[in-house]
């Protein structure tokens, strides 16, 4: 790998057998810390054999994970992504360009689904909905709140984000717009997953992602 541009963190709850496809997908400059939170499946070793670096977070929560690589990155932007191939980490690049070039403050990837069943129709529908509240409450025109996604590390950790939940992805655009950030969406393509899906991919998983974004838009 050329020298580190971002670093890209990968939240990961038993993700071993998607792992591979991701992370022989990633670009040059584009370093992965896996944030392991809790996994049985020996996600980390996998990680750890494919050269990533791998971090442990013990407190459960889609958030949790986010927040620990974010701080323990050091590149100047860092990247978001989900680990279980539902997101391809060759499209990270043009996530990352309008941070990177400074034309932008935070770039979400609108998915785009390319394949039947990748993003269920109830999980679209909430997905859209809670952007019409965002667009509402901020201003900001957004239409996905996907979890692939750049900013520069100094400045989202500034925000203080507190969720540690699900509504730590909606809560990220929410203090970005309110600090005034440029926030951009560029589309990127939205897969089935691989393996065993997360806590997002059930109904009772879903149910409590919709819970806790509407607590973080209600606060």
């Amino acid at each position: 790998m050329t020298d580190v541009v971002v670093d890209v963190i990968l939240p990961c709850l038993d993700e071993a057998e998607a792992l591979p496809w991701v992370l022989g997908r990633l670009p040059d400059g584009f370093r992965p810390i896996v944030v392991d939170n809790g996994s049985v499946d020996g996600s980390s070793s996998v990680a750890r054999s494919l050269g990533s670096v791998v971090i442990g977070e013990p407190r459960r929560g889609f958030g949790a994970a986010c927040h620990a690589g974010l701080s323990a990155a050091v590149a100047e932007v860092v990247c978001f992504c989900d680990c279980d191939a539902s997101l391809d980490p060759r499209q990270l690049p043009r996530v990352a360009g309008p941070v990177l070039d400074g034309s932008a403050d935070l770039v979400l990837g609108r998915r785009r689904p390319v394949a039947r069943g990748a993003w269920p129709l109830p999980a679209r529908l909430a997905n859209r909905e809670l952007a019409r509240r965002i667009r509402r409450r901020t201003g900001v025109r957004v239409r996905d709140l996907g979890p692939m996604r750049a900013g520069r590390r100094v400045d989202l950790l500034a925000l203080g984000l507190a969720d540690r939940r699900c509504g730590y992805a909606l809560e990220m655009v929410v203090r970005a717009a309110e600090a005034g950030w440029r926030v951009r969406e560029v589309e990127v393509d939205y897969l089935p997953r691989i393996g065993r899906s997360k806590v997002t991919g059930t109904l009772r998983g879903f149910q409590q992602a919709v819970q806790d974004m509407s607590a973080v838009l209600g606060r």
